[in-house]
């Protein structure tokens, strides 16, 4: 073996893969969140209250709740191309047939089915790099993976505010338009994705064969080295009963409900300070931007050090911090200094957390477990948007709302050291 072969193989890993996920979830979130632009116009023209719209935005999680195990485990089974691109090609059409929305019960129930339709993406992703990236550059694979999410924010708000500014055309308003066009390239990609995507490194032509050998035999000698370890877990029954999945489905909670209170309330809350659509999506993305370096540069600390605890614990303090004091702001350069370090935060904390589940589940028991963990997790991202809404309408202002989703960040830290204390490759019952 020669002996720049390792970096050779993980290079290949990267540029082949990488980019292309990026670009898969990139689109993803954008249509997940194109909703917090959608809605200045569109909730007075569908008769949307603050309350009904978090309920709406929220409700996504609820749909992707229910359908998110079932989901990654048919993708651990057929493989990942043939289901990505079912995934993609049915929430892209979804996320069209947002743009005929009536009023709050067409609202609520599209929102619900575009979480049905995305189900399994993400946790199918995160599976799907487990099984190519060996232990060592995890976090990183996952990090760049989800730096999409605040590249999608970076670049998407100037994109939706600008479409916001369109007027009326076609019989359409500009929220529509926003919706249709940006559903287009999920639409897209998902036949592309049937080309693109290399189920297993087994059937990858594009590696050379000693590189294939190498990279087939390093994923095999850990999976291995989990197996022999206690508390190792590989059954899909046997996840889902595992502790430390729940345990780290609620750490992942508090995160969720951080980006996504970012994602559907942010744009509103920068809008009340009298901005344009467009400079409402130019002042969003600064944070955004931001946020991606420090998730790579944090990712690629933790790889290094060996380390993911603290790396998960620092991160989330510091996004309840700006969450709180994002409640307290009163200028618009404040909100947005604010939201940058939660952005920032919620970021970097989240590569860290998804490599830990692979340290101790594998097979259908990963498929399953990771499965979980976003499912229930991302019901954070249904609990914080709801709470600003609701709050708004109750108190008058976001402050309350900011504080609920700060403190369910402060549990997440709690969480992370209480896990690590039990460690995380002891034994469920050990565990418990």
């Amino acid at each position: 073996m020669t002996s720049d072969l390792p970096a050779r193989v993980v290079r290949k890993l990267t540029w082949r893969i990488l980019p292309f996920v990026m670009l898969l979830y990139f689109v993803s979130f954008l249509d997940r969140v194109n909703v917090g632009f959608a809605a200045i116009s569109m909730n007075k023209a569908i008769g949307l209250t603050p309350a009904m719209f978090g309920l709406g935005g929220g409700i996504f999680f609820l749909g992707y709740f229910l359908f998110e195990v079932p989901s990654n485990l048919i993708l651990n089974k057929v493989g990942a191309r043939v289901w990505i691109a079912r995934v993609m090609v049915t929430w892209g059409l979804v996320s069209a047939a947002s743009a005929f929305v009536s009023g709050p019960h067409s609202f609520y129930a599209l929102r619900f089915l575009l979480g049905v339709a995305e189900a399994g993406f993400f946790p199918g992703i995160i599976l799907y790099l487990s099984q190519w990236f060996p232990a060592r550059q995890r976090a990183m694979a996952a990090a760049a993976f989800m730096a999409a999410a605040p590249l999608s924010t970076a670049i998407g708000s100037p994109v939706s505010g600008a479409l916001m500014e369109l007027p009326p055309m076609l019989g359409l308003s500009n929220w529509q338009w926003l919706f249709l066009i940006e559903a287009l390239p999920a639409i897209v990609l998902g036949f592309v994705v049937l080309r693109a995507l290399t189920d297993s490194p087994e059937k990858a032509a594009w590696l050379a064969p000693e590189e294939k050998a190498w990279l087939i035999a390093t994923l095999r000698d850990e999976h291995r080295e989990r197996e022999s370890q206690a508390g190792h877990t590989e059954g899909a029954l046997r996840a889902l009963r595992d502790p430390r999945v729940l345990v780290m489905a609620l750490i992942y909670f508090g995160t969720s409900a951080g980006l996504y209170t970012l994602g559907l309330w942010a744009p509103l809350i920068i809008r009340q300070f009298g901005f344009s659509a467009f400079g409402t999506g130019m002042l969003n993305a600064i944070p955004s931007v931001l946020a991606v370096v420090g998730m790579i540069a944090w990712a690629r600390h933790s790889d290094r050090a060996s380390e993911r605890t603290w790396h998960v614990v620092i991160p989330c303090v510091a996004a309840a911090a700006g969450l709180a004091f994002c409640g307290i702001a009163q200028t618009a350069a404040q909100v947005v200094l604010a939201l940058v370090v939660v952005n920032v935060g919620i970021s970097a904390a989240k590569a860290p957390l998804w490599a830990m589940p692979a340290s101790f589940l594998s097979g259908a028991g990963a498929a399953a477990g990771i499965a979980m963990i976003n499912s229930i997790g991302n019901l954070g991202g249904f609990v914080g948007p709801f709470a600003i809404g609701w709050l708004k309408s109750v108190t008058g202002g976001y402050a309350a709302g900011l504080y609920v989703v700060a403190a369910s960040l402060g549990l997440s830290a709690v969480l992370t050291l209480a896990i690590a204390r039990g460690g995380l490759r002891r034994h469920p019952q050990a565990a418990q």
